[in-house]
């Protein structure tokens, strides 16, 4: 089954079937989720009354027969997916984004970034570019420094707007560098060979990662930083932001 699904989350589904299928054909219904996980959803007519995930599905659906919600929904979905690995993240997004009634508590993303700090400061910022448009006022100048110490221009700086962390795996040896808001990078202590890298800044991707192979690389193809919790992508992605 998984190389059939491969890259899909959620590979089988029973949508829109009547209660009286749970309460009658325990037998078939067990033969569909024994064993299964996956989020299922209960439904009062057309509306969405409560939506939850399950590792094993057959108990959980028979629970809600006798339990607190078990006079409020007469029909029911279940999409099974292929792993339990994202099951919390999904059942937090379908609990944020329709509200069902029957849930208590809402969508809560624990590892999640909340850009919403991020988001207002961006927009302040446009605010203040408008304003001082309407009133013909000159924009203050940056202060954070794009030159390197040596004199070069670091290529980073204007793809950033906070301190980020980056990676290069090389030869089965993970290398980890810290990236300024300026752009300069330094090799942090828990990389490898941190003793040899100490202390050394770098004003571009390339002269980290050649610094690592002792060869010319193209840095913005060897380095990766993580744009969302464990989502680990070239460093070139940020060029196209």
């Amino acid at each position: 089954m998984g190389h059939k699904y491969k890259g899909q989350l959620v590979c089988q589904h029973l949508k829109n079937i009547a209660r009286e299928v749970l309460e009658k054909y325990q037998d078939i219904i067990r033969s569909y989720v024994i064993g299964r996980h996956g989020i299922y959803a209960l439904y009062h007519n057309d509306k969405l009354y409560y939506v939850g995930l399950a590792s094993n599905l057959r108990n959980r659906l028979k629970h809600h027969l006798k339990d607190r919600h078990a006079q409020n929904w007469n029909r029911f979905s279940i999409y099974f997916t292929l792993s339990g690995e994202h099951l919390k993240d999904l059942e937090s997004l379908l609990i944020s984004v329709a509200h069902p009634p029957g849930n208590k508590q809402g969508g809560n993303f624990i590892r999640s970034e909340d850009l919403k700090r991020q988001f207002r400061k961006q927009i302040s910022v446009c605010q203040q570019q408008e304003l001082r448009g309407l009133f013909n006022e000159k924009t203050k100048a940056s202060k954070v420094r794009a030159v390197h110490r040596d004199g070069r221009k670091t290529t980073l700086a204007k793809h950033l707007n906070k301190r980020i962390h980056i990676r290069f795996v090389y030869k089965g040896k993970l290398y980890i560098a810290h990236v300024r808001r300026d752009g300069t990078i330094t090799f942090a202590a828990d990389s490898a060979e941190a003793k040899r890298l100490k202390d050394k800044e770098y004003s571009s991707p390339s002269m980290a990662a050649a610094a690592i192979t002792k060869r010319t690389m193209n840095g913005w193809s060897s380095w990766k930083y993580e744009r969302s919790p464990g989502e680990w992508v070239l460093i070139d992605e940020l060029r196209k932001k």
